[in-house]
């Protein structure tokens, strides 16, 4: 129980820790409001239960480091329930003699139940990461040195994490030792076993000195969170506020590597993507304030594992450190002092990025550094006309020719030489449309998946057609790097063109192709239901339509999921079955699925020369592959087929690389009926 005197003191302690608090919130919310666009406030109730979910139980925490999440999840639960027991202390120190918080009925041993174990677990969690990151220091922490990373940050971020675990640590340890010196001078608690057995440490201690130690824990305690909470709105560890925001507020997306289009007919818009730090969305603000700074996107980023110069953990970590230098100008309207390629992310590493996704995936609050670099290009490309060299061809090509190898519209269909293909006019009433893809129409290597799946249509008795010279690039190599205005324009021509074909449904050979058609174009007035050809193979499958061999083949097979079939759009299942059917025997790499690692081909690298680094992206993932002892890696993506069956070339050829359909229709039986 607390004297008058310091009932006066800690209100006035409070209030002020509360101003200077208010300060920084302040400045915060001013800065995000400088981003473009809105928070989704009407979707935030639909993604109230998931948010709770997500902050409670850390769910996207558990995917990777099981033992430091383990350490965190003490801390962060502590943390979480540390917020009643603070109230509770609080209460009990202005609440008469005798006093007991929820009582002594099962809410009250519940609660002081709980606030035992945890207090023990957070202490430690806390000392656990605290050792691992001060002292072990493993690689997963740091950032080379060749990669762009604020000057503060290097030493800021170890700063910073001593002083969070060493408030949370003096905090919930002076709560335990005020409660063990309470229970010395009470007598144990069976609801507090912990509190209750470190309470024979202050045996024989005399009872004036146990009660000076109860007063001096209470006003330690909660003393330190009344110093810390200014400064908070500074600290890494303010995601624990940031992370829920992410979660509630994004809008929902079909998948995380759909953009927004471009206002190209708004006649008041001059300048596209992002500059500068405000030019970003309130969304990509909000990211810097939510990352953790644990490196977990570093670790999935195929440009970093491979030696580039990109870092999506170091560009979100210099947004942060940049906002808390710059965030005084900013929240005043003022334009910041650098712009991104200054002090974010270089330009080498801009262009470095396959945009698979990877770095959103794994992201545990929900951050998108993958929209940043994007938004970057964007800039880039339409303001500057800044972009390499290699990339001109590719524009030129879908400029003249809609495609991006620059083949005219009337040899689209010599890869079907000698085939029953029909197109549209031929067939209007088709099944399906087939979207046949650049690369088919271009690739040697290509063609001949394609003319296989013809092979296999004909088989399994699917009335098909296609676009033929009416055909055009879906502009996914445009978007994705940066050049917006092409695939607009492409996307505005497409969308014209299925409308009038009106085709049940779409599909398709590529996933990038299938992503756009089926994400993007509904921006533009398209909507279509897609389906890739390895779901449609496993489709006919099921439906007995298409026959093929289970006789336990000796095939040694493992699958490469595409980033924009697998990650992005959640097809990983279907090949899976298709080869499983085929009765081929599947071995899995390490990274699959959601985790699976790019073939170093996406974001446009197709067309552009790979950013120097320790090795090639698909040379990586080639790697992995032939490890696995399979003879043949299957895939799913003529992106894939390229950079894959280049790696294996240049490795010895120790592996071969087969389309899911080529497999498929190695193992075929008869038409079905």
């Amino acid at each position: 129980m607390l004297s008058p005197l310091e009932r006066i003191l800690f209100v006035l302690a409070c209030l002020t820790s509360l101003a200077l608090t208010g300060v920084g919130v302040r400045r915060i919310v001013r800065v995000i409001a400088r981003g473009h666009g809105h928070p989704d406030w009407a979707g935030a109730l639909r993604r109230l239960a998931a948010t709770l979910t997500k902050t409670v139980a850390l769910t996207p925490t558990w995917r990777t480091r099981f033992w430091p999440n383990l350490f965190h999840a003490f801390v962060a639960w502590a943390f979480m329930f540390y917020l009643v027991v603070n109230i509770g202390d609080v209460l009990t120190g202005y609440a008469p003699e005798g006093f007991v918080f929820l009582g002594t009925g099962a809410l009250g041993n519940a609660y002081r139940l709980t606030a035992d174990v945890l207090s023990v677990a957070g202490l430690l969690g806390v000392a656990a990461l605290g050792i691992r990151r001060q002292l072990l220091r493993p690689v997963s922490l740091t950032v080379r040195e060749e990669t762009l990373v604020h000057p503060k940050a290097r030493a800021g971020i170890r700063r910073d994490s001593a002083i969070v675990a060493g408030f949370i640590f003096l905090h919930v340890g002076a709560r335990f030792v005020g409660d063990s010196l309470h229970l010395a001078e009470r007598g144990p608690d069976a609801w507090q076993p912990l509190a209750s057995w470190f309470s024979g440490v202050w045996a024989g201690v005399p009872p004036q000195a146990v009660d000076a130690g109860q007063h001096a824990a209470w006003w330690l305690g909660l003393g330190l969170i009344l110093a810390f909470t200014p400064y908070f709105p500074y600290s890494k560890h303010i995601h624990l506020f940031f992370a829920p925001i992410n979660f509630l507020l994004k809008p929902d997306r079909p998948s995380m590597g759909q953009l927004d289009p471009l206002a190209f007919d708004d006649p008041n818009a001059n300048e596209f993507g992002a500059t500068r730090l405000e030019d970003l969305s309130w969304g990509a603000l909000v990211d810097a304030y939510a990352c953790i700074m644990c490196n977990r996107c570093q670790d999935a980023c195929p440009a970093y594992a491979t030696g580039k110069v990109l870092s999506p953990a170091a560009m979100e970590i210099n947004k942060r450190y940049f906002l808390n230098e710059q965030a005084g100008p900013i929240a005043r309207g003022e334009t910041s002092s650098q712009t991104l390629l200054e002090f974010a992310i270089p330009e080498e590493a801009v262009w470095a990025c396959t945009a698979c996704g990877a770095c959103i995936e794994i992201c545990p609050v929900g951050n998108e550094p993958m929209r940043d670099i994007l938004e970057i290009r964007r800039a880039l490309v339409l303001s500057e006309n800044r972009f390499p060299d290699a990339l001109q061809a590719a524009y030129r090509g879908m400029e003249r020719s809609a495609n991006p190898w620059n083949l005219g519209p009337e040899k689209r269909m010599e890869w079907a030489a000698g085939l029953d293909v029909p197109t549209v006019e031929q067939n209007p009433e088709a099944e399906v449309l087939w979207w046949v893809g650049c690369a088919p129409a271009t690739d040697a290597r290509s063609q001949q998946t394609a003319r296989t799946l013809a092979g296999v249509l004909r088989s399994a008795g699917v009335n098909f057609a296609v676009l033929g010279p009416r055909e055009s690039c879906t502009g996914d190599p445009a978007r994705r790097s940066g050049n917006e205005y092409i695939f607009h324009e492409l996307a505005k021509a497409n969308v014209e063109v299925l409308n009038q074909a009106a085709p049940p449904r779409i599909l398709t050979t590529c996933p990038h192709c299938a992503h756009v058609l089926k994400n993007e174009y509904p921006a533009y007035g398209g909507r279509y239901t897609v389906v890739h050809h390895t779901e449609f193979l496993q489709e006919l499958i099921e439906q007995g339509r298409l026959r093929v061999k289970s006789d336990g083949a000796v095939d040694r097979v493992t699958y490469h999921d595409p980033c924009y079939l697998g990650r992005q759009n959640g097809v990983m299942e279907a090949p899976r079955q298709a080869l499983a059917d085929s009765g081929v025997t599947r071995i899995e790499m390490e990274r699959i699925r959601q985790g699976s690692f790019c073939c170093g081909a996406g974001g446009a690298q197709m067309w552009k020369e790979e950013e120097a680094g320790r090795e090639r992206v698909s040379a990586n993932r080639l790697r992995e592959a032939a490890a696995t002892g399979a003879g043949t890696l299957a895939v799913g993506c003529p992106f894939c087929m390229t950079m894959l069956r280049d790696a294996a070339r240049a490795g010895g050829d120790l592996i071969q690389v087969k389309d899911v359909v080529e497999i498929v229709a190695e193992h075929m039986e008869s038409p079905g009926p």
